[in-house]
């Protein structure tokens, strides 16, 4: 991105962190490190989350995810994918503290394997404790706007509404509870809101972003893509596209035809005999 775009846009700030980059990409479903490594350059992202629970994250380098990771150019950012109560979350929270020395963690707390869809009632309790504990919260929650208002109330740093289910690249299935949590969350609780799952392509990205998402959090769109690299490349477009749209403000939808210029004063061509008269 050229130094003219990024000065018409701000900073993603996460809580005490501060992100260039409003990409936040996933490094897992790669069919290699080496893969990996081209892919989150090429996305432009300076964030990138690790599954706590489902890499190595010690052993020989060919086996070491982090070995593959430039942690002077990348924040990492472990998650707890894979956890389905709030018990097994948290646990895997402090795991990642310890291994990694940082506080922040993406929180999931998963209902059931097959849908992977969040559970309300975990997700709270484990956000609510880890918030307690220190911990600069991200949490991955449905697109219902009441849970993601009791979230904000806890203190998380940002709420992570799901756009369809994870790995699904459905998109943005529901917009209108979207606009709804930006107003709720963002607006009245001042933390940011990152749409988390679902994502397919570069226009579900701009799409969200146009919505007033402050972020996109993805990795499937990008791995298992047919050509992941020029995807990922097309996913930090996407965010951009969108979210200068966004700050640009869209023109009004209206039911007929608009001139560009203007239908009055427009020169009138000459008729034969009525010339000079």
């Amino acid at each position: 991105m050229t130094k003219q775009a990024l000065e018409l846009d701000t900073p993603l700030v996460v809580g005490k962190y501060t992100l260039q980059s409003r990409l936040i990409v996933g490094t897992g479903k790669y069919a290699s490190f080496g893969l990996m490594q081209q892919c989150l350059d090429a996305s432009g992202t300076d964030c990138v989350t690790v599954a706590v629970r489902r890499v190595k994250l010690d052993g020989p380098r060919e086996e070491n995810l982090l070995s593959f990771l430039d942690e002077s150019r990348y924040r990492i950012l472990p998650n707890t994918a894979g956890c389905f109560t709030a018990q097994d979350a948290i646990r895997t929270a402090h795991l990642s503290r310890e291994a990694l020395g940082t506080d922040l963690v993406k929180l999931e707390v998963l209902s059931d394997p097959k849908t992977l869809l969040p559970d309300p009632l975990g997700t709270l309790a484990a956000s609510e404790q880890l918030v307690k504990e220190g911990f600069t919260v991200l949490v991955y929650t449905s697109d219902d706007p009441v849970m993601a208002r009791h979230l904000a109330g806890v203190g998380v740093a940002s709420v992570m509404p799901a756009g369809s289910p994870i790995g699904s690249g459905q998109g943005v299935l529901n917009p209108n509870n979207l606009r709804i949590i930006l107003e709720t969350v963002r607006d009245e609780f001042r933390i940011p809101v990152i749409v988390d799952a679902g994502v397919g392509t570069a226009s579900d990205v701009a799409i969200a972003m146009e919505l007033g998402a402050d972020g996109v959090l993805l990795n499937t769109g990008i791995a298992h893509a047919r050509d992941p690299l020029r995807m990922a490349h097309a996913m930090k477009a996407g965010v951009w596209a969108g979210r200068l749209a966004h700050l640009a403000g869209r023109i009004p939808r209206k039911l007929y035809a608009n001139a560009s210029s203007p239908m009055e004063g427009r020169i009138q061509s000459a008729q034969p005999g009525i010339a000079g008269e």
